[in-house]
């Protein structure tokens, strides 16, 4: 018997952009030098970006997000308000502690399998995950993979980082949690009443769930309190989930865990924008930006890596904001990365997260509507990119 392997389109779109930044280098477009320098900024981001995820698929099989889910929800007591507002911290906690592309991959199904099981409409929970995956993702640098950029520029420690960005993170958050409630949770949009509280969670193996809760705990712990490089601590958090595996449930390690399709997008997009910023784009944005100081030269500077995450995707985006800013201009280079992060909302591709969203979401059979997606999404990018910049400025 034949066994076919179908490729997902953005497999396809994956290996094109690797081989399309391959090409750039290969035919002189892109220079040696800058290929190397961009390789050399984005070598961290690989392993850390392959083995979180690893650890977030095995602590999803572990039931940790499940059993968070549930409890959530029969904390609420079958209160929409108050289940509002636990999902929106689950959804800013599991971005704070493991990325926005775990949230997206890993809590998206979580969320919408407890919309079936609560009863009640699964777009105001899809949408809170998606929103959060993006705008809480400005308190640490394992958070988002443009805040590993933008730490080694600002070369400050990930508790310096958090002391710097806990005020523009709670603006964002309040931000956001504001446009939820305005067009997805209130009453009319979100369903019925009430909705029925689900029973108690109970993981179907304890010691793999208290296993991978205590591997998640000790990787936040090791990144705020040691000086540790993020990709070491989170393969160390991985390599103990893996054996963990190994020993109660071998079948479920498989090379699938692996995230072979980010592992050749990251490169490949990064490749692609260095060879349009070396020939053009990089002294475009660096016009746009200006001189600095003041409220108006933040917000100019994160509305211009907002723009350009919507275009070309938030990863590349900070990298070309970034050349055209001095490397001491530490306050630019955070309002940059509020741009980056907050504002890359409003198209598909704005920031991996969200394509990664919609994917779960089709293959869950949830129907996001286009327009009212856009249409929401600039709302809050602007509303959050603003509150959160002037919460930097003022603090600053």
């Amino acid at each position: 018997m034949r066994l076919r392997t179908r490729l997902h389109p953005l497999d396809l779109v994956a290996g094109a952009l690797l081989l399309c930044g391959l090409l750039c280098i290969a035919t002189g477009l892109l220079p040696i030098g800058s290929a190397t320098e961009v390789l050399r900024r984005i070598a961290p981001l690989v392993p850390f970006l392959g083995s979180v995820i690893v650890l977030a698929e095995l602590t999803s099989e572990a039931e940790v997000f499940d059993v968070l889910a549930s409890r959530t929800a029969r904390a609420a007591r079958g209160s929409h308000a108050a289940l509002f507002l636990l999902c929106v911290g689950l959804a800013a906690l599991t971005t704070t502690v493991l990325n926005l592309d775990t949230t997206a991959v890993l809590l998206t199904p979580v969320m919408l399998a407890l919309a079936d099981r609560v009863g009640i409409s699964p777009l105001p929970l899809a949408m809170t995950t998606v929103w959060l995956a993006n705008t809480a993702s400005l308190l640490l640098p394992v958070s988002n993979l443009t805040n590993l950029l933008d730490a080694e520029t600002v070369a400050l420690s990930p508790a310096q980082v958090a002391a710097r960005m806990w005020a523009p993170q709670l603006a964002a958050l309040a931000a956001t949690t504001a446009c939820l409630w305005i067009f997805f949770w209130r009453r009319g949009l979100r369903g019925p009443g009430g909705y029925r509280v689900p029973a108690p969670p109970r993981p179907a193996d304890p010691v793999l769930h208290r296993v991978c809760a205590a591997a998640c705990a000790g990787f936040l712990a090791v990144v705020l309190l040691l000086r540790v490089p993020l990709w070491a601590a989170s393969s160390a958090a991985a390599a103990v989930a893996v054996v963990a595996f190994a020993v109660r449930r071998p079948s479920v390690l498989r090379p699938g865990l692996v995230p072979w399709r980010l592992l050749a997008f990251v490169p490949g997009l990064f490749l692609t924008v260095e060879t349009i910023r070396v020939h053009g784009l990089g002294r475009l944005v660096e016009s746009l930006m200006g001189p600095g100081g003041g409220l108006g030269s933040l917000l100019r500077t994160a509305g211009i890596g907002a723009s350009l995450s919507n275009v070309i995707n938030n990863l590349p985006a900070y990298l070309v904001g970034e050349s055209a800013l001095p490397g001491a201009d530490h306050d630019r280079l955070l309002a940059l990365l509020i741009g980056t992060n907050a504002g890359a909302l409003i198209t598909p591709w704005a920031s991996l997260a969200t394509l990664l969203w919609f994917e779960r979401c089709r293959a869950h059979g949830v129907r996001v509507p286009l327009r009212r997606f856009t249409a929401t999404s600039a709302v809050l990018a602007v509303t959050a990119v603003a509150a959160a910049v002037t919460a930097l400025w003022a603090t600053g």
